[in-house]
C-alpha cells in the first residue's frame, strides 16, 4: 500500500462558483511547485475540526503552483463541508495529501462521453478542459437542480455544441440517461460523477447498451452496501505473520487500527481510495466505490474501510 506525501498549503483564495458551492485555491506558502496530477484526481484535506475529507481537483493541471477544489455545502454532512464554508478562510493553512487518481481520463479515446450531476462537475470540468485542449472528440451532459446551482457553467458553455445542460426546475424531471447515451460506438469511453441515483441510472443505462468502457466516481458511499459483514474472519499480516480476528459487525479498518496497525485512511466510506491494500491470499468481499469491475475481479487489492472477506481468511500486504 502506498502512502501519500503530506503538504502544508495556504488558502490563497475562496470563490463562490454557484449557490452553495465554493472553490478553494491552495498554494505552497513558499511558492514551490506542487506534485503533478491529471484530470480525475483528488486530494485529502485535513481540516481544522479534525476531519479528513477528499475533494476532486477542478483546476488546470498545468498550473503547478496551485490546487483548486470545489466544495458543496451539505448541512446533513458530518461537518467537513460546513467547516470549509463557515470556518475556513483565506490565509488558513491546511495539511493536504498529495493527489491520487482512481478516475483517470483516457486521453486517447476516439470519443468520450462525460456526465456530471451537481457537485460531480468538479472532476468532469477538468476532463472537459483537457479534452478540449487536445482537440479530442467529446460530449458533456451537465445536470443540476437549477442554473443558480450549476458551477462552472460559463466555462462549459464556451465548448459550444459539445455541452448540453439540464436543469431539473426547468425540465420538470431528471434526464432520460438511457435515451441520451444511446447510439454510441463500443469504443467510446463514458465517465460519470454525481449523486448516487444518477450513478446507478448511468451504470444501468451503459450496461443496457452494452458499453464496456464505463468509469464512475462516487463522492459518497452507496447506502445499499453495508460496511461490515455478519460473519467473523481472520486476517494475517504478511510482514510479521501475526493474525487478528475481525468479528461480525466490525470493519476491517477498525480491527486493524485497534490492533495498532498503521493504515492510511480518510473517508471510511470506500470512496477515496486512501486505504487501498494489497491482498496476497484470500478473496475479498468488495464494497467500495473505487475499484473497477476488472480490478474487483482480480482481487489484488481492497479498500479495508468497507470491504471484507468472502471466506474465512485473508493475507494482506501489511
Amino acid at each position: 500500500m502506498s502512502t501519500s506525501q503530506s503538504l502544508s498549503l495556504r488558502v490563497q483564495a475562496m470563490r463562490f462558483e454557484a449557490r452553495g458551492i465554493v472553490s478553494v485555491e491552495l498554494r505552497d506558502p513558499h511558492g514551490h511547485a506542487l506534485p503533478e496530477y491529471a484530470p480525475g484526481a483528488h486530494i485529502d484535506l485535513h481540516l481544522g475540526n479534525g476531519l479528513v475529507r477528499s475533494y476532486s481537483l477542478c483546476g488546470a493541471p498545468e498550473l503547478r503552483d496551485r490546487y483548486v477544489v470545489g466544495v458543496l455545502l451539505d448541512r446533513g454532512s458530518r461537518g467537513g463541508s460546513r467547516y470549509v464554508h463557515e470556518q475556513l478562510r483565506v490565509g488558513s493553512t491546511l495539511t493536504v495529501a498529495a493527489p491520487r487518481n482512481h478516475f483517470a481520463l483516457d486521453e486517447d479515446a476516439a470519443h468520450t462521453v462525460l456526465v456530471a450531476g451537481g457537485i460531480g462537475v468538479t472532476p468532469i470540468v477538468c476532463m472537459a478542459r483537457r479534452l478540449h485542449e487536445l482537440g479530442r472528440s467529446f460530449t458533456l451532459l451537465y445536470c443540476a437542480r437549477s442554473r443558480a446551482e450549476a458551477a462552472f457553467a460559463d466555462e462549459l458553455a464556451a465548448y459550444g455544441d459539445a455541452v448540453r445542460m439540464h436543469f431539473d426546475d426547468e425540465a420538470g424531471s431528471p434526464p432520460d440517461l438511457s435515451a441520451l447515451l444511446a447510439g454510441q460506438a463500443a469504443s467510446t469511453h463514458f465517465y460519470c460523477c454525481g449523486p448516487g441515483p444518477m450513478l446507478n441510472a448511468f451504470e444501468a443505462a451503459c450496461a443496457g447498451h452494452g458499453y464496456p468502457e464505463v468509469h464512475i466516481e462516487r463522492f459518497a458511499a452507496d447506502p445499499s452496501v453495508a460496511a461490515v459483514q455478519d460473519g467473523e474472519y481472520t486476517v494475517a499480516l504478511a510482514s510479521t505473520g501475526s493474525e487478528l480476528k475481525v468479528p461480525a459487525g466490525k470493519s476491517l479498518l477498525d480491527a486493524l487500527l485497534e490492533a495498532g496497525i498503521a493504515v492510511e485512511h480518510s473517508c471510511r466510506e470506500g470512496v477515496c481510495g486512501s486505504c487501498e491494500t494489497r491482498v496476497l491470499e484470500g478473496i475479498p468481499e468488495h464494497r467500495d466505490g473505487v475499484l473497477s469491475k476488472s480490478e474487483r475481479e482480480s482481487n489484488q487489492t481492497m479498500m479495508v474501510c468497507v470491504s471484507g472477506c468472502k471466506g474465512k481468511r485473508l493475507v494482506l500486504d501489511l
